[in-house]
């Protein structure tokens, strides 16, 4: 088994992104560490505070992204850095090649039952016309990205990474401390029986999601001739990850439950390297109406409407809405 940096090198990747790609895994090992001693490390529960998006820190969601911008700005590679975490970007080297925007914690809401959670990250190119106090840098579509991935904290610990040239998949073998390639090229496939959505919000959908859901859960006897199961982790990297691994459609879609937020997952964290990844690996990824990665981002926490996985039923879910 091979590890990170001649995978890389074999796809002619440049080597300070290759040096920025192990520092990010290096934070991650250590995320990976702290997650798997629990309630023994003192580091489950909620804090007092809340992030920028209204939603309740764990404590777990602080040590992650407290890692992940400690060494990722200390590389000196990097321009600045945008997390779900902050509020507002943060300026590294001015002369750094490189932005990174990442979630920290995906699903940390799954900590407290020891379920599955992971680290979702993108590498964006550095604007040199800009500062890097400027959150400007980050407004850039997903086809700009250069490189992207999560890491799931699992009964084993997995990477899933793109550089633009397929998805591979690696498993941290914790005898030496590294990630060693463990699936050459993920390939997801065309067509899938299987379906991740949160139902409890059915009610509150757009007209065009609740028919395609209704006809999936009419299986046989319905329109679609076949039947579907469900299946719903409550973490973005769990629910994808198995899309890429077998098949599915991911959809967390618009609704009215929340005026303010129509939306739920954020653009720049979670759909553009999701996106990403699922491309890459043969998927399709849209919001039902635009492909993901070329929405031109307004704001760096900025959400969308995500529907990604198998080709043939991504599509099928498109024609409901644009019919």
């Amino acid at each position: 088994m091979r590890r990170i940096s001649p995978v890389l090198q074999q796809d002619n990747v440049d080597s300070n992104l290759i040096s920025l790609i192990k520092t990010i895994l290096a934070a991650c090992r250590e995320i990976s560490f702290r997650v798997s001693q629990g309630e023994l490390a003192g580091v489950l529960g909620s804090t007092l505070g809340e992030n920028i998006q209204g939603e309740t820190q764990k404590k777990l969601d602080i040590i992650a992204n407290e890692l992940l911008k400690e060494v990722i700005l200390e590389t000196g590679l990097v321009k600045a850095i945008s997390s779900e975490e902050e509020d507002d970007t943060v300026a590294g080297n001015p002369q750094g090649q490189y932005l990174v925007t990442f979630d920290p914690l995906d699903g940390s809401s799954n900590t407290d039952i020891n379920s599955l959670i992971g680290t979702i990250f993108s590498i964006l190119p550095a604007q040199a016309h800009l500062a890097a106090d400027d959150p400007s840098q980050f407004l850039q579509p997903g086809t700009a990205q250069i490189a992207a991935g999560y890491v799931l904290y699992g009964p084993s610990t997995m990477l899933a990474l793109t550089t633009g040239k397929g998805t591979r998949i690696y498993t941290l073998d914790k005898t030496y401390g590294g990630f060693l390639l463990t699936e050459e090229l993920a390939s997801i496939p065309k067509y899938t029986a299987e379906f991740a959505i949160n139902m409890s919000n059915q009610r509150y959908w757009q007209a065009p999601m609740q028919q395609y859901i209704d006809d999936l859960l009419q299986g046989k006897t319905g329109k679609r001739g076949k039947n579907f199961n469900m299946r719903w982790i409550a973490a973005m990297v769990g629910d994808v990850h198995r899309v890429l691994c077998r098949g599915g459609i991911f959809m967390y879609p618009t609704d009215t439950k929340d005026a303010n937020k129509p939306d739920k997952l954020r653009l720049m964290y979670e759909a553009n390297p999701m996106s990403f990844l699922v491309e890459q690996a043969g998927g399709v990824s849209s919001t039902g109406y635009q492909r993901i990665m070329e929405i031109q981002p307004e704001n760096i926490h900025q959400r969308v409407a995500v529907i990604l996985g198998s080709k043939h039923e991504v599509e099928t879910c498109i024609n409901y809405h644009q019919s």
